[in-house]
């Protein structure tokens, strides 16, 4: 029973590391928002009261000197979740908010000026705090609030992060508190830097990552419960699940909701193939052939586990091809390096496991190759992952191309079920396809 709860924490703690790290790259990785075509979906505490949304930063009222940070941060104008979001969060008297929102749609850059906003730098003590799952989430969003407050230098930032130890008896004089619950929780209740009843605007960013993690959902309603009644509550998700929802309502009272309707993913502009191999290398002198054959702009492969991703850019190394490669054990800014010289064509080819498969858009990946299927822990397809891959190429409204591999009955079993799922025919690649292909790939 003992190991059995061990391995279980360990997978937890995987998962959850694996969600963290992503949202982190994410956020090193991204130089311009996400143009998502989701629509906004917005659910009122009081169905009666008018809906405000804002075309331009400039209807906000803001203080010039938040205005000079939005300009500076290069947003022209407000992001779609930023037009209906930031009436409500700026409104008086405060409005509670709950936004599903992915990465890359600008609700860091919302939240903290709410936060900035809602600040009286006259006052030496905090009065917004702002909860992060890991450490690297809250320097990230902490460089948001220093570069949008830049020309507002009275309200000052603080960490409240392990390892930031301060002075027993102390009390802090900075407006803004942004860091890990752990640690925020000590700070309001064990040390008492800060005076919770004091405090009118709590941020909970990226909700899903912090309930996967042990102890953050708990002390995140600890650090809550603490908090005046007319605290001003704004949490932010990725993701709703249930689970999300449920632990959002216990937040959150009486919120205005944001929520994108989920967009039908389409497969329609991505062509799909199989190439039949009997092995790993038979498979990789097809994918040397399919090179030879036509011009790729740039392409992404992906492999099922870290030894084949090393085994494969080796050799493609050794065949003269530029080659890039991104696994699971690098750390998140050596990953963002490997990105950022793929997306600036310096390597042709990425070869990754599936920590590639979300959130990175390069306008030239031409071609995405599934050197292994996507399957899930107990071997059955992982249609979402397919998706996520494949969708890789196809953006941005261009053709795309995916070739998948398949060298066994299991794997040809996998893509019967993948077609099965998506309603969509995968043909059988033939030479007579080579010039179709070659129009999509170069």
């Amino acid at each position: 029973d003992l190991v059995g709860l061990f391995v279980s924490l360990l997978h937890s703690t995987v998962v959850i590391s694996d969600k963290a790290a992503q949202s982190l790259l994410n956020k090193l990785i991204r130089s311009n928002l996400v143009n998502t075509t989701n629509q906004v979906e917005v659910l009122q505490k009081d169905p009666n009261s008018p809906l405000y949304s804002v075309k331009s930063f400039e209807e906000l009222r803001l203080k010039p000197q938040l205005l000079q940070g939005v300009y500076g941060l290069g947003f022209n104008r407000p992001s779609k979740i930023q037009e209906t979001a930031l009436p409500m969060m700026l409104a008086e008297p405060p409005q509670n908010l709950i936004a599903q929102s992915q990465s890359g749609t600008g609700k860091t850059a919302a939240f903290v000026l709410a936060m900035l906003s809602h600040v009286d730098p006259n006052n030496k003590y905090p009065q917004c705090l702002c909860v992060s799952p890991t450490y690297e989430l809250a320097l990230q969003t902490g460089k948001v609030i220093e570069q949008m407050g830049k020309h507002y230098p009275e309200v000052k930032l603080v960490y409240a992060i392990r390892g930031n130890k301060l002075q027993r008896g102390m009390k802090l004089q900075e407006q803004i508190v942004i860091g890990t619950p752990g640690t925020m929780l000590d700070w309001c209740s064990k040390f008492k830097f800060i005076d919770p009843k004091k405090i009118k605007v709590f941020v909970l960013d990226e909700a899903d990552v912090m309930i996967a993690t042990q102890g953050h959902q708990d002390q995140s309603i600890r650090i809550q419960r603490m908090l005046p009644k007319n605290c001003q509550m704004l949490l932010f998700s990725a993701t709703f699940e249930e689970s999300v929802w449920h632990f959002a309502q216990r937040i959150v009272p009486d919120p205005n909701i944001i929520k994108l309707k989920r967009e039908e993913e389409t497969l329609d502009t991505i062509k799909q193939y199989y190439v039949l191999c009997n092995s790993k290398e038979e498979k990789f002198h097809a994918l040397c052939n399919i090179y030879g054959a036509i011009t790729i702009a740039q392409a992404m492969i992906f492999c099922h586990t870290r030894k084949t991703a090393g085994w494969l850019a080796g050799e493609l190394s050794r065949e003269g091809h530029q080659v890039a490669l991104l696994s699971g054990e690098m750390q998140v800014e050596q990953r963002a390096a490997v990105i950022e010289r793929f997306r600036d064509g310096k390597e042709k080819v990425l070869v990754t496991t599936n920590v590639c498969a979300r959130g990175i858009d390069v306008e030239q990946v031409s071609v995405v190759i599934n050197f292994d299927l996507p399957v899930d822990k107990d071997g059955n397809p992982d249609n979402e992952t397919y998706l996520h891959r494949i969708g890789r190429t196809g953006r941005f409204g261009k053709r795309g191309l995916a070739i998948n591999m398949v060298d066994s009955k299991f794997s040809m079993n996998i893509l019967n079920r993948i077609q099965d799922h998506f309603n969509k025919k995968i043909e059988k690649l033939d030479t007579d396809d080579l010039d179709e292909i070659e129009k999509i790939a170069s």
